[in-house]
């Protein structure tokens, strides 16, 4: 994509013939451009554009697909009328489906918290069969898509309920996740993978009680069972799960999910939408539904909205014959703007997550709490070479910027301590980074009783034809896809044929096998890791990426610079988010990378370079660089756990360390302060390191001593150096760069001290 096209495109079905048209970017803003596509389209190919459109407003989930089924190799405009006039960009869309093309994106997502999925999800659904059009208010997933449990399952605690209170409803959703959990496994085999979860059982009583559970559950899934679950001896146990608390451990019960890189599974079914034709548009926000009075009726109908590009603040109209609300917490605003007396359906609950090191946990398998002390459920996982713990289920308010709470954090932590052996000492220091999503739990509208939460999802339609998807979960989005679907052509008189999207692939998914990685390090010389990870985040596109990866220099790797060292993210990722709509800092970090979520710390520090690379691509100021740093990492700070971290070293914090401790870190503080000043600068620093020749750079110790400067006066004093200390002992801060130097520069200055050579009995 050239600097300044953003957004707001459609694109060919997959591998179209040479010559063919893939589809037009426009210009953020330019009405000129999109009258110019119009017309150009039509040049190349005509015929009626009838379709529909499915806005979906303000919401910080993932991809909400406007539903327009555009057909194969159609722009945005294409069919339609795009003019500018009045300072005003309109676009109208006609309803009907284009000839020759029947696809079908039933594919909206849905995270923990927000609802992304189902707007791209319906915009799959739509595009495979109707004409579609996406809007988001921010980035694809930028919501409770990307912030779930990394988790596709049809729910062992649903189907425990369903069985106990004979609740058919709660039984029928979690075969239609099962359902759902074996095809998202198949379309998108390199984002997805089935993963063992341990059930440790500490009472001999419940080992045939969850056996019998689990049982049901592979029962219940039939044919579309991952792999028949099993029972371990104590011991074998111990061998697959070496961090379990072992004491009074009876067995453990194994049985099988899935798991998926979540917001990479969100943005790969709004490219696979845009491929197949739908229009798609990130950073778009509704802030108005357009109604016109039906003839025949003298009702009011909902016709379109009025968007507003939120990078630019330009507004402008949408025509639509079908308007659907897929916006997760933020149903009841669109609903709002529908019907101002709607009354409220959602009830958002906060969900926090933890990511802490791969050491926590195997690297094959996850692990299960099914009672903690409150009755709720932790899933403890491997993900992305990390542990990821969660999740917590509190209300909450709805807001576009969730912030994890310490409260959570450490109930969390604690839960972890009940299940990991003592030989594991948890720290909140090991926690790196966090967040928090909300989830949008409903009530259905049209149910006796408007209190009672309902579990699956809901399909509203209001007297104005506004059609609103709410509830579910992640695994069953392409089924609440379907369903919304099948309300909008029903309720609007649309033509499609049926639902295509079971066994479609997903961008990336079709030509992707688990050996792939290897011709990326043959063909392009790249690591083994970083090949690894580009085929397991792009599938069968890594090979665009790799094409792009720059020359290291070194004689191994030979492409693929790295964005930090210890992950496998590379420089080329930054150029190819760009062409995947990314349009700031945060989006990178976050979604088109997932540093964020694994690592706040080396997230900041990959974010000079990262917008470096995107003001080359984008042709941003000194200004908007600045800008985008500083946004970046606020979103570290807040969203991401960076400010819980923080303060677990802080001016104010307590120093409790025993005497003799204090004494130690005394002795270890002035080898360093070797004047008795009380304090320590780099100066000092840096003789030491001399002594022992040690070479480091000015800047990155001028980072060492800052991340211990509580009151930021240029040096570290004798107080804060054991306020870190303790802070260490308590295991509130862990991988402190000042500790660890100070320690390794004592331990060889104390191995320099002249060894005695004479004998008892005298000697050379």
């Amino acid at each position: 994509m050239r600097p300044g096209l953003r957004r707001l495109r459609s694109a060919s079905p997959p591998l179209p013939p040479p010559g063919a048209r893939r589809g037009l970017a426009f210009p953020a803003g330019s009405c000129a451009d999109i009258q110019r596509a119009g017309r150009e389209v039509e040049s190349v190919r005509r015929g009626s554009a009838r379709g529909l459109w499915a806005p979906t407003a303000g919401s910080q989930g993932s991809a909400r697909f406007l539903e327009a089924f555009l057909g194969p190799g159609k722009p945005f405009c294409r069919g339609g009328e795009a003019r500018s006039g009045g300072g005003r960009r309109e676009i109208r869309l006609r309803n009907g489906i284009s000839k020759g093309s029947e696809r079908d994106y039933s594919c909206w997502r849905r995270c923990s918290c927000k609802c992304s999925r189902p707007l791209s999800v319906c915009s799959l659904q739509k595009e495979t069969r109707l004409k579609t059009a996406l809007v988001e208010r921010d980035d694809f997933s930028s919501g409770t898509s990307s912030r779930s449990t990394k988790l596709i399952h049809g729910g062992v605690r649903y189907l425990q309920k369903a069985i106990m209170k004979l609740d058919i409803e709660q039984y029928r959703m979690v075969k239609e996740a099962l359902h759902e959990r074996a095809n998202l496994l198949e379309i998108a085999p390199h984002l997805s993978a089935p993963l063992p979860i341990m059930l440790p059982v500490y009472k001999w009583w419940q080992l045939p009680y969850y056996w019998v559970g689990i049982k049901l559950y592979d029962l219940v899934a039939g044919s579309n069972c991952l792999k028949s679950s099993y029972v371990l001896s104590k011991s074998r146990a111990l061998e697959h799960f070496p961090m379990l608390q072992k004491d009074k451990l009876v067995g453990a019960i194994v049985y099988y999910d899935g798991q998926h890189n979540d917001a990479r599974m969100n943005l790969a079914i709004a490219l696979t939408a845009a491929r197949y034709g739908a229009a798609t548009a990130n950073y778009m926000e509704v802030v108005s539904l357009l109604k016109k009075t039906d003839p025949h009726t003298g009702k009011e109908r909902v016709s379109g909205a009025r968007c507003k590009d939120v990078l630019t603040g330009q507004e402008f109209d949408v025509r639509a014959k079908c308007v659907i609300n897929a916006t997760g917490p933020f149903t009841d605003t669109v609903r709002k703007m529908d019907d101002k007396n709607a009354a409220a359906i959602c009830q958002p609950s906060a969900g926090v997550h933890i990511v802490m090191p791969g050491y926590y946990s195997p690297e094959s398998m996850g692990l299960l709490d099914p009672a903690t002390s409150d009755g709720r459920v932790i899933f403890f996982l491997p993900w992305q070479k990390m542990t990821i713990a969660g999740t917590t289920d509190t209300p909450t308010d709805i807001t576009h910027h969730p912030i994890p709470s310490e409260e959570d954090i450490n109930f969390i932590l604690n839960e972890v301590r009940n299940y990991l052996s003592c030989d594991v000492e948890v720290r909140r220091g090991d926690v790196l980074a966090a967040w928090s999503g909300i989830r949008p739990l409903v009530t259905d509208p049209k149910s006796a009783d408007t209190q009672s939460i309902s579990r699956n999802h809901v399909v509203d339609i209001s007297e104005s034809g506004l059609i609103t998807i709410a509830g579910g979960k992640w695994t069953t989005y392409r089924s609440m896809a379907e369903d919304t679907i099948n309300a909008a052509i029903k309720t609007h008189n649309l033509k499609a044929g049926p639902s295509r999207t079971v066994g479609l692939f997903l961008q990336g998914g079709k030509d992707w096998s688990p050996t792939l990685y290897i011709r990326l390090v043959q063909d392009y010389g790249l690591e083994s890791e970083v090949a690894q990870h580009l085929a397991a985040t792009y599938g069968d596109k890594a090979f665009e990426v790799a094409k792009m990866a720059s020359v290291t220099g070194k004689r191994w790797p030979i492409v693929g610079v790295r964005l930090v060292s210890e992950f496998p993210y590379i420089e080329a990722e930054v150029k190819y988010g760009i062409k995947e709509y990314a349009c700031t800092a945060v989006d990178m970090i976050s979604r088109r990378t997932r540093l964020a979520f694994l690592n706040v710390q080396a997230a900041e520090e990959a974010l000079p370079r990262i917008v470096e690379l995107m003001g080359r691509e984008l042709n941003w100021d000194d200004y908007k660089k600045e800008e985008e740093l500083e946004t970046a990492r606020k979103f570290l700070y807040y969203e991401m756990g960076y400010k819980s971290r923080s303060e677990q070293l802080t001016d104010r914090s307590e120093i409790s360390l025993l005497p003799s401790d204090i004494d130690r870190y005394k002795k270890r503080f002035h080898k360093f302060d070797a004047d008795q000043k009380g304090f320590i600068t780099i100066v000092d620093v840096q003789r030491v390191l001399e002594s022992i020749n040690v070479q480091m750079d000015e800047n990155t110790l001028h980072e060492i001593l800052n991340e211990v400067d509580l009151n930021k006066n240029g040096q570290v004093e004798l107080n804060e150096f054991l306020q870190l200390m303790s802070a260490i002992q308590k295991g509130r801060v862990s991988g402190s760069r000042l500790a660890i130097l100070m320690k390794t520069a004592e331990e060889n200055l104390d191995r320099r001290v002249p060894i005695p050579v004479d004998r008892s009995c005298g000697g050379l």
